[in-house]
């Protein structure tokens, strides 16, 4: 495709000696309405330069500039040089693009040869998969995907919670008022019930709270029972986590979690006594951050117990050895800010350079409606019950709207499960908010449901006909607004895909997304595409055809599924 945007640049330098491309580049906006044109340069900076207004050198530069067969007008609006990319040409290029691209259309190579980590979901074994975890699940599914799109080798690694001292709070539970045949039958909420009622009697015993230290101890140590013990739990939790990560279409490389790395804190430990930043305080080993504006990290107890921040410093070394990554990405809620600043800090104090690879993509919370999310007290939603509801409601919707639908169940897992995932990935993921089944399965104005029906409405003209689809079409029959808005959406997706990138912002790809469908359902509206006329009719099913493909792409990155009927 033509990169309209560096013939932009190449025409301004050659009337602005004084900036260099990259400047150029930067400066350039686009303007805030399309009649105005697609590409604006302000020229503010440069009244210092040439002692002239910012209009006056504007009409200047406009003025002077020789007649380009790529854009049909060039003038100056105020203190800026406006540029209209000439709309047949840009028509028939970005078309072209993406219907040769299909599904790569707005993939690169720019991440080649380099290794990206991606560590998301993370939940405790043992405990609930609950709407607290999806976050960190469908934001760090998204950014993974996005990554790949882009060419980077990504590693998705699902850093389990297996270990630490409320493993042995666990079996003590057990021990004391567990039944083996009801937490076969019902793992997670019979292990919930369990973890709840410790807490509980801890209140009025503490001594509890000391035994259940003991049988970490004894877990890290190896003892055989208390192996035995937190391997099952693993394994019933597992089932039952990888239920609702087939629901998601979330998979993983890896499930090297806490427990992983028991055996190579030692190693580790040792590297940080070598520096030197060790140091004991009441029995305990220490790193004293109060000189970089942060609290000491306790590293290891004084009964010689770990703790998370020694797993996370032990195992980036050991991704580090491993995988010998660019980036190493922790998607994690917005609470654990200071744990990430801390050992990321201690990381760089051991002498490692790629302690700035190492990147915490923080989230905000979800609160329930009745206050927050309480494990200790068991209140929490399931993740895998808001799936399940969500499907039936769609299926109920999708009854009276289509009751002859085929695959009835399988549509309606794909738009309720979409539903919610796109619920997740629409705002700024830093934002907290407060989980609504009203608003989660809302299927109406911008949700994940409206951009599936757009992607089956374009699936259902597109079937109507045998005309081959391709770029030969008259492109002067397209550029009315309404088919422009739809050519400018496609052209910005590939950039759009790059700023998600930079930014590990979804958000910034389901939001594109949305306003192709709007675009889509106006042109829809506004143009009957299987007229008479042959000549119209194919240049209008390549507009179609294009969008279909750059709605089934945004789904598929923000980690949804495009059902063909709905």
């Amino acid at each position: 495709m033509i990169d309209f945007k560096q013939q932009v640049i190449k025409i301004l330098k050659n009337y602005i000696t004084d900036l260099g491309e990259g400047e150029i580049s930067a400066m350039l906006e686009t303007p805030p309405n399309p009649e105005m044109g697609d590409y604006a340069f302000p020229c503010f900076r440069l009244a210092k330069i040439f002692r002239k207004s910012p209009q006056l050198i504007a009409e200047e530069i406009a003025s002077s500039i020789e007649e380009n067969e790529h854009f049909e007008k060039i003038q100056q609006e105020g203190g800026y040089v406006n540029f209209s990319i000439h709309k047949p040409t840009f028509v028939k290029e970005v078309i072209k693009d993406v219907l040769s691209k299909k599904d790569q259309y707005g993939s690169s190579k720019i991440g080649e040869g380099k290794n990206v980590i991606v560590e998301f979901s993370s939940p405790n074994i043992a405990k609930p998969f609950h709407i607290g975890h999806i976050r960190s699940t469908v934001i760090g599914n998204s950014i993974n995907r996005i990554y790949k799109f882009l060419g980077y080798n990504t590693i998705a690694i699902n850093h389990l919670g297996d270990y630490g001292t409320q493993f042995g709070k666990l079996i003590v539970a057990f021990k004391k008022w567990g039944n083996e045949e009801e937490v076969r039958k019902t793992p997670i909420p019979s292990l919930l019930k369990l973890y709840v009622q410790f807490h509980e009697e801890a209140e009025n015993d503490p001594t509890l709270e000391d035994e259940g230290r003991m049988w970490f101890k004894k877990l890290e140590d190896k003892d055989e029972e208390a192996l035995r013990l937190w391997q099952w739990f693993r394994e019933v939790s597992l089932d039952e986590f990888n239920r609702v990560y087939k629901m998601l279409n979330v998979s993983f490389d890896s499930l090297a979690g806490e427990s992983f790395y028991s055996d190579k804190m030692e190693r580790v430990l040792a590297m940080m006594e070598n520096k030197n930043i060790l140091e004991e305080s009441e029995g305990a080993d220490i790193v004293n951050l109060e000189a970089h504006n942060l609290p000491p990290a306790l590293i290891r107890k004084k009964d010689g117990s770990t703790l998370y921040i020694t797993r996370d410093i032990t195992a980036a070394v050991y991704r580090k050895e491993t995988y010998d990554f660019y980036k190493n990405i922790y998607v994690v809620a917005s609470q654990q800010n200071l744990h990430f600043q801390q050992w990321i800090k201690i990381i760089e104090l051991m002498g490692f350079e790629w302690a700035e690879d190492c990147v915490h993509v923080p989230f905000g919370l979800v609160r329930l409606e009745e206050g927050t999310i309480a494990t200790r007290k068991g209140r929490v939603v399931f993740l895998e019950d808001v799936l399940k509801k969500a499907i039936e409601k769609t299926k109920e919707i999708i009854k009276v709207k289509n009751p002859n639908i085929e695959n009835l169940d399988k549509v309606a897992e794909d738009v309720g499960v979409g539903a919610v995932v796109f619920q997740e990935l629409s705002n700024n993921r830093i934002k907290d908010y407060t989980f609504s089944w009203d608003k989660v399965l809302n299927f109406e104005g911008e949700t994940g449901p409206y951009v599936q029906y757009t992607y089956a409405r374009a699936g259902s003209v597109m079937r109507k006909t045998d005309i081959t689809i391709d770029e030969d079409i008259n492109t002067s029959l397209l550029t009315d607004h309404v088919t422009m808005e739809i050519i400018r959406n496609l052209h910005r997706f590939p950039a759009t895909v790059e700023d998600a990138q930079k930014k590990n912002e979804p958000s910034i790809i389901t939001r594109h997304i949305i306003d192709l469908a709007q675009a889509f359902n106006r042109f829809y509206h506004d143009h009957p595409v299987l007229v008479d006329d042959e000549e119209l009719k194919k240049a209008r099913l390549a507009i179609v055809a294009s969008a279909r493909e750059v709605i089934r792409t945004g789904l598929t990155l923000l980690g949804m599924n495009t059902p063909e009927k709905m």
